[in-house]
């Protein structure tokens, strides 16, 4: 018998095979009786990005329902999480840039960066929500601090504040699976 409540970060590189992966095993830990919701983070802005949601869409199943959330995902996920459902969340990255610059600031190039006020708050809503909701919940990440350090100060402080999102959905998932080139490296938990 599947459990009723989990969470699983997958997370890799650009172009990995994260999101195909998670949508794989969406698949796989569905049945009849459960609805995958798939809560979009990016919003459509400048063509190359459309381009992006057309190609994540087009390979989504038609009867998977679709909610776009590019803010408040910790009160989406509480009030659409259940148990008879999944939610797989793409992306983690994307919804952390939406946070930065939903105070439309401009960030210096040195310097401390100060984040807008509802940072902190959201992001602890997610954790809240991801330690308490009861269905199944997948969500995608982008691993972005293998490379070298960003050389403005706003780059950094988003690589570093990824870095630090990433640990702690992956101290409250109960599977992180690191996935590179296609192919899935779990490190917490069990295949499915």
């Amino acid at each position: 018998m599947k459990p009723a409540h989990s969470t699983s970060l997958i997370f890799g590189g650009a172009r990995s095979g994260k999101s195909a992966f998670a949508e794989q095993l969406a698949i796989k830990l569905s049945d009849s009786k459960q609805q995958v919701l798939y809560l979009a983070t990016a919003s459509a802005g400048d063509t190359e990005m459309q381009e992006r949601i057309a190609h994540h869409r087009a390979r989504r199943p038609a009867d998977w329902g679709t909610l776009e959330q590019s803010l408040e995902l910790g009160a989406t996920i509480m009030a659409r999480s259940r148990a008879d459902n999944i939610l797989l969340v793409d992306c983690l990255t994307v919804w952390l840039s939406n946070l930065l610059f939903s105070g439309e600031v401009d960030f210096p190039e040195i310097g401390h960066i100060t984040p807008p006020p509802q940072f902190a708050v959201q992001r602890q809503a997610l954790l809240y929500a991801l330690a308490q909701a009861p269905g199944k919940i997948i969500l995608v990440s982008n691993e972005v601090g293998m490379g070298i350090v960003p050389m403005g100060a706003v780059s950094r402080w988003f690589v570093d504040e990824a870095g630090r999102l990433n640990q702690s959905v992956a101290a409250i998932a109960d599977n992180v699976v690191w996935v590179a080139a296609g192919l899935p490296l779990y490190l917490k938990g069990q295949p499915w």
